[in-house]
């Protein structure tokens, strides 16, 4: 009997949102042709197709069929193998199904029954391969791993731990600034209620946004690559697990925001975020983490908390640069329209997502077991 809930069904939750998102993007111009939206089915083949277009529709839903599996094999272990990889996949299917169905309301989309079949074939590859790893033993090694790295309370940290890098792929005004939302928040507000009686209701800004200066932009990623950290900190179960922790999640912030600028300036760009103020920044995040490997978990919880109050203030009393709007333009408008939006969501929300979870730690006592 497990003693603690999987990870791996909030993520294939945060997956298919992801799938949703990169489906019916851009969500605008909804109208009825007048057939029934299960049409695609029997229409005629695509004439034209590449084989880029068949690999990502198959590879886009393994991960899916792979977490749905994975964490339906969590909940109830003595589950056959084959029965959870048939539903799993039936569910990828299913989503995919739903996916096309809905594309056929969208002109900027075409529902297709090669895109479904190809997604149905990725959501049960993933599923398979899933069930193939726990017949090896590799779910069970997993789960002791587990058990001996984390407290059994931990899936809400590893979940957030886990779309950490992701939200790191949208590309930041400041690196590891996630959570920068109020220039962008206030213009909405002032557009949704533009030509109402309620745009006299939005407080007007007395000052203007200044950009950061470089102390304060040190202070933005150090603040920034520590509350991950720190977040594991909360949730590992001793110190030597700590120490190993520390430099891999530095590891990955660094190899994310680098993926992230290789993806916006090309390649030859991928270092170009790396300059003296978020050196520091990395360097002083990595010290005061050393620092703070024998803390107390609710004292790591507290300092987590204050990181990313201070570093939400610091951010968003500055505003992003004309350079920093043509980045997002690449993304916007580029190859990456169909993601960008979802990746940047949860660049936004991450900070306050981790602020509740946060406050909910502090709100109890975490057992050690």
């Amino acid at each position: 009997m497990n003693t603690h809930r999987s990870t791996a069904l909030p993520l294939a939750l945060a997956y298919a949102a992801l799938i949703g998102y990169a489906s019916l993007y851009p969500f605008g111009g909804w109208r009825d042709q007048g057939i029934v939206p299960w049409a695609f089915v029997t229409a005629p083949l695509p004439r034209y197709w590449t084989g880029f277009d068949v690999g990502v529709n198959v590879v886009g839903y393994i991960p899916l069929g792979f977490l749905l599996a994975l964490g339906m094999l969590r909940h109830k272990p003595e589950s056959s193998g084959l029965r959870v990889a048939l539903r799993a996949g039936a569910i990828g299917a299913a989503i995919s199904f739903a996916m096309e169905a809905l594309q056929s309301y969208l002109p900027a989309r075409i529902a297709s029954n090669v895109d479904w079949g190809l997604n149905s074939v990725g959501a049960f590859v993933g599923a398979a391969s899933a069930s193939a790893l726990e017949r090896l033993g590799g779910v069970a090694h997993w789960q002791r791993a587990r058990s001996a790295w984390f407290l059994d309370e931990a899936r809400g940290a590893l979940v957030l731990l886990a779309l950490w890098p992701v939200a790191l792929l949208f590309p930041a005004a400041v690196s590891f600034g996630l959570g920068q939302v109020y220039e962008r928040f206030e213009d909405a507000v002032s557009e949704l209620l533009a030509d109402t009686p309620f745009i006299d209701w939005v407080p007007v800004r007395q000052f203007e946004l200044e950009p950061l200066v470089p102390g304060a932009e040190m202070l933005c990623v150090m603040f920034g690559a520590l509350v991950p950290c720190l977040l594991a900190f909360v949730v590992a179960r001793s110190r030597q697990r700590r120490t190993l922790l520390l430099p891999a999640i530095l590891a990955l912030g660094v190899a994310a925001s680098a993926l992230s600028a290789g993806l916006s300036w090309g390649p030859q760009h991928a270092w170009a975020w790396l300059d003296a103020p978020v050196q520091l920044g990395l360097a002083a995040a990595a010290v005061v983490g050393a620092l703070l490997l024998p803390a107390p978990r609710r004292l790591c919880a507290g300092l987590a908390l204050i990181a990313i109050v201070v570093q939400l203030s610091l951010l968003n009393q500055a505003p992003e640069s004309a350079y920093f709007a043509q980045t997002l333009a690449t993304w916007e408008q580029g190859r990456f329209i169909r993601f960008h939006g979802v990746v940047q969501w949860l660049g936004w929300i991450w900070p306050f997502a981790t602020l509740g979870y946060l406050l909910l730690v502090l709100s109890r006592d975490i057992r050690q077991t």
